[in-house]
This record gives structure tokens, C-alpha cells and sequence, in this order.
């Protein structure tokens, strides 16, 4: 199955707080990998997806929030390469549908939805899609497509890179992605991530977790050094924003011509630039900012206002 990542640019930042601090800044735009399925959304669904058809699996259950971009980005896959696909949306249903599950929809999507209460609940939630679907042939795709095929996509994210670096920075919903950055570091390579959401040592302990099942203790214990999870830059938490982060995306476009989310690339890139200004990223050396896609973000963050103003309930709670 040739989910293949299309041209990735790797563009350069010049302007005045790089200048200034003479500091080389790169932004990877695996934005541009594909039209539907991007960023790094095709990393994580690439071996799902061939996983699949070697267990001649005809549909795609997968979990998520009413805008979760992997949602959106399986929904594309099962569209493309003829899978059927069943989403399980945590939340209520509203007859408005918002951007991101339209767009599911018309891509053939089965939409059910759960209780926050049950959604959490893992044993609860698997009992319920085992008794809604019993007979079935489903490939079950764990939600943000974070699993062992996830992350081994997502060791591929750094060969695009292309020049030598000294840090690889990358937004963290699930820890998936910034687990297989990590795994792919060479010599003094570092990586750093940016939690969106607010739970202390959350995406820590996920990315712990999911190196521990790759590294043989010894390989494990070296590579403690070489990564780091930054949890201030999410602006109050999953999904909430701040007029300091909305003015920020809105220059950094201006300036650069790339366009942020306010979810997840919109904190990263403003914590990057704010790490750079306190001295934590010295003169002379090399960022590269993975823009992991998740654009669509920006329609749903667009619809939530419209909704919020007729009384609908608050985005963080459909994450």
C-alpha cells in the first residue's frame, strides 16, 4: 500500500529574533506531505494501514475528539485506499456537524458517539465498540494513532531533515510522534517537545512508556539525555488560547507565510521562540520545528466561537 509522503520543504526562518540571537531556525512541512492525510498523520497511519490489509481487515475503527485531526486524517485514509472506516467520537452529538467531522462524513466515516465518561474509561470503551460492531472484521487503530506502527512511522519523520541539527522540536497530543523522533536521534541530536494539553508529566510518561518497549534497558538508560518534554506553553490547556498566542500565529504568518494552529504548532513554535529569547537555545545552533499539520484545527477553533456565542458548550471538552 504506497502511502507515500509527498515533497517535505524544509524552510528556513529568518527575521529578527534569529537574527538577533543568531540562532538557525528550520520549520520541516510535513504539512505538505499530502493533501488529506498530513503532517504527521501520515506517519502514524502508514504501517496501520499495510498492517491492515495483511490481515485482510475491510474497515477502520479509530477513536477521537468531535476535531481531533486523526479523525479527519483516517477517515481520508479509508477513503483513498478503500477501506470502510468507523469513527467512536467522544462527546454529544450535535446536528450541526463542525468542520472536522463533515469532512469525515463525506469521506464515507461511521460516526458514533460515547459519554466523556465511558471514552475514558478504556476497559468500559472497548467493551462497548466489541458489543456494537461483534462481527466485524475491524482493524482497531488506538486513538491519535498511537501504537507501536504509529511510532515506527514516525522514526521516518527526521530523514527529510536533511542538514545537521541540534534540536528537533515537535508539538505533543499522544506522544507518539516525539517518541519516534527520538528513537531516530543520532550523536548529539536532541529533541524537545511541546505538550498542548495541561497534565502534569502526561506526555512524559507516555513517551517513557513507549521508549521502553523499543530499547533494550541498557540503549534505554542512554537515552534519558537526549529529549526533554516542556509543559509551559500551553496557554491554560488542550485546545485554549490566549490573545498573546493569537497575535503570535498571526506575525509568524505574516512574516513567514506559514500558517499555525492554535492547538498544537501555534504553542510549539511560540515556546521555540521564547526558549530562543531566555538564552535556553544558544548562538550558533540549529532548530529544526516539525509543522505537523493539523490545519484543519484552525476551522474548528472558527466554528467553536460561532457555537460558544449561541450558549454551546466549551472547546477544550470536545477535544
Amino acid at each position: 500500500m504506497p502511502l507515500i509522503s509527498n515533497s517535505v520543504p524544509l524552510q528556513a526562518i529568518n527575521d529578527l529574533i534569529t537574527e538577533q540571537y543568531g540562532v538557525n531556525l528550520f520549520v520541516l512541512r510535513t504539512d505538505k506531505n499530502h493533501a488529506d492525510i498530513s503532517g504527521n498523520k501520515l506517519f502514524k497511519l502508514k504501517y496501520n494501514l499495510e498492517e491492515a490489509v495483511r490481515q485482510n481487515k475491510k474497515t477502520l475503527l479509530t477513536f477521537g475528539g468531535a476535531f481531533s485531526n486523526h479523525i479527519a486524517a483516517t477517515a481520508a485514509a479509508g477513503k483513498e485506499f478503500n477501506f470502510k472506516t468507523i469513527g467512536i467520537i467522544r462527546g454529544e452529538k450535535y446536528s450541526n456537524l463542525n468542520p472536522t467531522l463533515k469532512f469525515a462524513s463525506d469521506c464515507g466515516m461511521q460516526l458514533h458517539y460515547v459519554s466523556r465518561t465511558v471514552y475514558q474509561n478504556k476497559n468500559e470503551l472497548y467493551k462497548y465498540v466489541d458489543q456494537l460492531f461483534p462481527e466485524q472484521d475491524i482493524y482497531t487503530i488506538p486513538e491519535g494513532g498511537n501504537n507501536n506502527l504509529g511510532i515506527e512511522g514516525c522514526k521516518e519523520i527526521t530523514k527529510y531533515i536533511g542538514i545537521n541539527f541540534d534540536y528537533v522540536c515537535c508539538a505533543c497530543g499522544t506522544g507518539a510522534t516525539i517518541t519516534g523522533i527520538i528513537l531516530s536521534l543520532i550523536n548529539n541530536q536532541k529533541a524537545i517537545g511541546f505538550q498542548a494539553l495541561k497534565a502534569d508529566s502526561y506526555i512524559k510518561n507516555e513517551v517513557t512508556t513507549g521508549l521502553d518497549k523499543f530499547l533494550n534497558s541498557t540503549d534505554f538508560l542512554k537515552q534519558q539525555d537526549n529529549w526533554q518534554i516542556n509543559e509551559e506553553y500551553h496557554f491554560g490547556g488542550y485546545a485554549k488560547t490566549k490573545q498573546e498566542l493569537t497575535d503570535f500565529i498571526a506575525q509568524f504568518k505574516n512574516d513567514n507565510n506559514i500558517p499555525l494552529d492554535p492547538i498544537y504548532t501555534g504553542k510549539m513554535m511560540f515556546g521555540i521562540y521564547d526558549l530562543i529569547k531566555k538564552g535556553k537555545i544558544k548562538k550558533g545552533e540549529t532548530i529544526v520545528a516539525v509543522h505537523t499539520g493539523g490545519l484543519q484545527g484552525i476551522e474548528g477553533v472558527n466554528f467553536l466561537k460561532k457555537r460558544n456565542a449561541d450558549n454551546a458548550v466549551d472547546y477544550d471538552k470536545n477535544g
